[in-house]
This record gives structure tokens, C-alpha cells and sequence, in this order.
């Protein structure tokens, strides 16, 4: 449950095609204090967030209808694209595939920055929040490998940090964040963490509302866990 809009809010999840999107829209839906939310997929949509004329057709029709959200989530991301994997060494690196997952993971968030930011409320408290992972920490990189994925999540924390500067001076009550889910029991994860404890999508979309209900804006750009703590650059 939100608690920090201080009452009604509407909220809208970008992404709800993936395990995690959908599971923050079961999760909102079940707050008494969210009147409505508003979903944009792929599959439900034909919604691209790799696709600058798609995310621009979409956002001015919700431009159209007037619509001002509170509290806004990105949840797209793979890191299987085209049915290639993260990489074990430099020499699995291609130009295909870490454009690939660059597009989806670092530039398709910028273009929903540039597209969605206008529709946040612009007179009080707003909150967006977008899927990071830890493993685009460069400072806790000690293993190596995923080279794409993880350039394409560092890429992705440092659009939602500069994002979070320019939105300061238009919305100072805005909080803009990069969020690490956790470990999740999704097609994302199924084959990269068997063995690790993880949550169900509807868990950690609660737990990820909980953090994002408890930041301030002096938090805004940041990149933080499930479990609220700071995750460094």
C-alpha cells in the first residue's frame, strides 16, 4: 500500500507483458488508495519501448485523455534478447547483441523519460521508478561476464540520475529511481539463478512499492534494493 500520496493516486506500469510488470498491476490493484491503473505492453498494446515513434504515439494518447499519473513503473528489461544469453567472456561479446540490449534496457527508459516524464503531477508528490539490477553496480562487479547486460542496467542508472537532476528543477516533489528487484522467479531468472532464494513477482513488486513509497527527493536518482538499501554506483 502507498501510503506517501497522501490519498487517491493513479498510477501506470510500462511492461506488464513480463512477470514483474504484471505483478506490480495484481499488487496496485489491491491498494484501496489507487483509483486506477493504466498498462502499456507489447503484447496487449503492440507497445515498443525500442521504438521512439511507438512510445511517442502511445504517451500523446494519453496526453489526449488528460492523463497525470502519480506514480509511474518501467518494467521492461531482458536479458535473454533474440535467444541469446549473457555472456561468460569478452569473446562471446557481439555488436548485435549489446545493441540489442542496449535498446532495451538503457535507451527504451530514456525514451519513456523523455515521453512519460511530462505526465507525471507536476503539483505534488510523483514517483517513477524503473527496473535496474545490482549486477549494473560497477563498484560490486568482482565476478565479470554479462558484459551487455550488465553496461546496458550501468547505462540505465546514470539516464535515471540525469533524469532525476533536470526533473528536480520542473517537479521538485518528484522522486525518480533505478530499483534491483531481487532475485525473482520469472522466465528472466529461471535459468541464471537456480539455486538462489527468490521471490515471487508479487513479492518483490511489493516490496519495490515499499521502497519507492519511502524515498524522499532528496533520494531522487538513486539506485536502490528491495530492501531499501543504497546500492553504490
Amino acid at each position: 500500500m502507498i501510503t506517501s500520496l497522501g490519498g487517491e493516486y493513479r498510477a501506470l506500469v510500462i511492461g506488464v507483458s513480463g512477470g514483474i510488470g504484471s505483478a506490480f498491476v495484481e499488487v496496485l490493484r489491491t491498494d484501496p488508495s489507487c483509483a486506477a491503473v493504466v498498462t502499456l505492453s507489447r503484447s496487449l498494446d503492440g507497445f515498443d519501448v525500442t521504438n521512439e515513434d511507438s512510445v511517442a504515439a502511445a504517451t500523446a494518447r494519453l496526453s489526449q485523455q488528460q492523463a497525470v499519473f502519480d506514480v509511474v513503473i518501467c518494467a521492461t528489461g531482458a536479458l535473454t534478447i533474440n535467444g541469446i544469453g549473457p555472456e561468460k567472456s569478452l569473446k562471446a561479446v557481439t555488436a548485435e547483441s549489446m545493441a540489442a540490449q542496449f535498446a532495451l534496457n538503457a535507451i527504451g527508459p530514456a525514451l519513456v523519460l523523455k515521453y512519460v516524464s511530462p505526465l507525471l503531477r507536476k503539483d505534488s508528490r510523483a514517483m517513477m521508478a524503473f527496473l535496474s539490477a545490482r549486477v549494473g553496480s560497477i563498484g560490486d562487479n568482482r565476478l565479470g561476464g554479462w558484459i551487455s547486460y550488465r553496461a546496458s542496467k550501468a547505462a540505465l542508472n546514470q539516464i535515471v540520475r540525469t533524469a532525476a537532476v533536470e526533473l528536480a528543477r520542473t517537479r521538485p516533489n518528484a522522486v525518480v529511481a533505478a530499483l534491483h528487484p531481487g532475485s525473482v522467479a520469472t522466465s528472466l531468472s529461471a535459468n541464471f539463478a537456480p539455486n538462489h532464494e527468490r521471490f515471487t513477482p508479487q513479492e518483490s513488486a511489493g516490496l519495490l512499492l515499499n521502497v519507492l513509497d519511502h524515498l524522499s527527493p532528496a533520494q531522487s536518482g538513486g539506485f536502490f534494493a528491495y530492501d531499501g538499501s543504497t546500492i553504490e554506483w
